[in-house]
């Protein structure tokens, strides 16, 4: 696959009786590394990450880091996050990230050094002292995270670890998950929020009914997508573009229309054609989104499947 100073997910495959969770699944995270990991509900996400972790034993296939399969050993240098929350809620924040802390290895010390480091770095410092389940669900989705975080990892996990969460907080956890991967860390997250794995992310993979259907860059995985030409022209009527070569009206809504292009297509007719109709006050290129790839390799293909 790539180099030994990463993560490697390798032919891994699981089922659960009748119920094939995973077939062949195969990526890598690479050192210092951003990895997206995305695809429906029940594609398969949690399970490779489980099984990566230890939790679930695969059927087959294997994980690796730095060349060599991973032991025990391995996951006590591994942060993850799971999506549920996987804190004892009764505990109070700061004692529970120090224990932690101390499960993988830190002393005591060193331990209430990092947790002092990571609660005032993700904002809660100031409910150190509280119980868990005193937080909102966004404070305890922070202390979740420097839950991942508070024995220095080698290799980050996360499932979610945006959801729930406000905007700011968005940000923070944004700046620190960068900061983790600057300093050669491989990082893996899944999530629903596509806008934020295409800006945040190194690559992506798209898993669909356990199998990656796609994994690359975000340029490489939208290279050769559909070209969106973007038209507001407030006098054109409904129709206006029907029947233009190449042209295929995806949208329309009040004056602004939505086409898409197909290779060759002319986009200076259709300029000719829209200003034939009054002014044009917008007329803009914009690529296929990542939201957009998505539900042509995951959404489109079930729906096939179960018309």
């Amino acid at each position: 696959m790539t180099d030994t100073a990463s993560l490697e997910i390798d032919r891994v495959s699981k089922r659960f009786g009748d119920v094939v969770a995973l077939r062949e699944m195969t990526f890598d995270v690479r050192a210092g590394e951003l990895f997206g990991f995305v695809g429906s509900n029940g594609a398969g996400k949690t399970t490779t990450m489980r099984i990566a972790l230890g939790v679930l034993t695969s059927d087959g296939g294997q994980v690796r880091w730095q060349g060599k399969p991973i032991t025990d050993e391995t996951r006590r240098h591994i942060g993850y996050m799971p999506e549920e929350r996987g804190l004892y809620p009764k505990m109070k924040v700061g004692e529970q990230l120090s224990y932690l802390a101390r499960l993988h290895g830190l002393s005591a010390s060193a331990a209430k050094r990092s947790v002092a480091e990571w609660t005032e770095r993700l904002g809660v410092a100031h409910r150190a002292g509280d119980e868990v389940q005193t937080l909102s669900l966004g404070n305890q989705q922070r202390v979740q995270l420097a839950a991942a975080l508070v024995h220095d990892p080698e290799i980050l996990v996360l499932d979610e670890p945006f959801s729930g969460l406000d905007p700011v907080a968005v940000d923070v956890m944004s700046e620190v998950l960068r900061e983790k991967v600057a300093t050669g860390v491989p990082t893996v997250f899944s999530s629903h929020q596509l806008d934020l794995v295409e800006r945040l992310c190194d690559r992506v993979g798209i898993v669909r009914s356990g199998e990656m259907v796609a994994c690359g860059t975000v340029d490489e995985l939208l290279a050769g997508g559909s070209v969106r030409l973007i038209v507001d022209a407030p006098q054109a009527q409904r129709g206006w573009a029907d029947g233009l070569p190449g042209v295929t009206v995806q949208e329309h809504n009040g004056s602004r229309t939505v086409l898409e292009l197909d290779d060759g297509a002319d986009d200076q007719q259709v300029l000719k054609t829209a200003l034939a109709t009054g002014p044009v006050r917008e007329f803009t290129h914009r690529r296929e989104s990542l939201t957009e790839l998505f539900r042509s390799v995951v959404v489109e293909p079930k729906e096939e499947e179960a018309a």
